[in-house]
């Protein structure tokens, strides 16, 4: 039944979007002064949810103008290894006919010290720039992304081979990849003064097309509750970005999730704190018959409800937060964004996205 839908939609007529259903508090900028959608936004496919996400792509085709499946992932010993759903030739063939590049994402997620150990060995490295070339080469597509963060975990005293050791290794991956015609997008944590083990940006983004900043987690789930970006934040975090890569190579990547902690009365976190898409978000305020707040500060929403003996507090965004970060990006020369991930969103986010496009075509 699954692969019979997503053939379905293949063949259909691509759909113009749905109407925005109605957000708690309406976006900053009137709907009749929206310009006409330009593709200006990329965003990821969620293996876990991947017919949705596909799905929700196509509605939104006018906008996006490369979609990145979470398919494949990195090994500790350069092997990469497919997702569940890799290589979907429907989904592929789908978005080729919507006018969507294909650009799969390669992630990892090696224990401390592996990815150290791999990029730093000239032999291994190179090694694992053929799995990767081959990775490109599995199906029709466009490039690839690559998200390797365990940089994070590197110690002081191998920190600056690692980060040179990644950047050959996506030098080395972008050329032949642009030998190919192929393009080469890179995704990268958020760079501030205080940010710490972070990769070289200036190095990937000479080597790179695209550089997409995860604009998430400035409070994330290990943590104290609080918004997950910030105006203040990303001022930072472009100002940094813009002066190593010209700024038509950044992409800041929005979330279209959050996280929902539980703090005991003494102020402790307590238990697990609880990933939520904003639709999940948004039905859990509803159930929970909580006011939806918008905090002054940080441009994001968030709600509390008593859950026993704990309230919790959960911080997410939505279309009227993005609205209002949208402005930072403006004053910064940034005018592509990114979604992790599709299906996560709020509806109305799609016009909102449309604001902030330039005021020419994106390629």
């Amino acid at each position: 039944m699954r692969l019979a839908l997503l053939a379905l939609a293949a063949l259909l007529p691509l759909a113009p979007a749905t109407a925005a259903a109605a957000a708690p508090v309406p976006p900053t900028v009137a709907a009749d002064d929206t310009p006409p959608a330009r593709r200006t936004v990329s965003g990821w496919l969620p293996y876990w949810d991947q017919e949705a996400a596909y799905l929700g792509a196509l509605r939104h085709a006018d906008q996006l103008h490369t979609v990145s499946p979470f398919w494949y992932e990195a090994k500790a010993d350069g092997t990469v290894t497919d997702h569940p759903g890799a290589g979907e030739r429907l989904i592929v063939d789908g978005l080729h006919r919507a006018g969507i590049k294909v650009v799969p994402t390669v992630m990892e997620s090696m224990p401390k010290d592996a990815l150290a150990a791999l990029v730093t060995d000239p032999a291994r490295r190179a090694a694992h720039a053929d799995a990767l070339l081959a990775t490109a080469g599995k199906g029709a597509y466009d490039g690839l992304d690559l998200d390797y963060e365990t940089i994070a975990t590197t110690g002081d005293a191998t920190y600056a081979a690692v980060r040179d050791g990644y950047a050959a290794l996506v030098a080395d991956v972008c050329a032949r990849l642009h030998a190919r015609a192929k393009t080469c997008v890179v995704t990268l944590m958020p760079k501030t003064a205080g940010s710490g083990r972070v990769w070289d940006y200036a190095a990937l983004g000479k080597a790179a097309d695209r550089i997409r900043i995860m604009g998430y987690n400035l409070h994330w789930a290990g943590g104290a509750p609080g918004p997950l970006a910030s105006t203040a934040w990303y001022d930072e975090v472009l100002r940094t970005a813009t002066a190593l890569v010209p700024a038509e190579r950044v992409e800041l990547a929005l979330p279209a999730y959050g996280w929902d902690w539980a703090v005991r009365p003494d102020g402790t976190r307590a238990g697990r704190t609880a990933h939520v898409t904003w639709k999940e978000a948004e039905a859990l305020r509803r159930a929970k018959r909580a006011p939806y707040r918008l905090d002054a500060e940080s441009g994001t929403p968030y709600f509390v409800y008593v859950d026993g003996p704990d309230t919790r507090h959960v911080w997410y965004q939505d279309a009227r937060g993005v609205a209002g970060h949208l402005t930072v990006l403006r004053r910064h020369g940034v005018t592509h964004t990114a979604v992790w991930a599709l299906g996560f969103e709020d509806p109305a986010l799609w016009p909102v996205l449309a604001q902030g496009a330039p005021a020419t075509p994106a390629a």
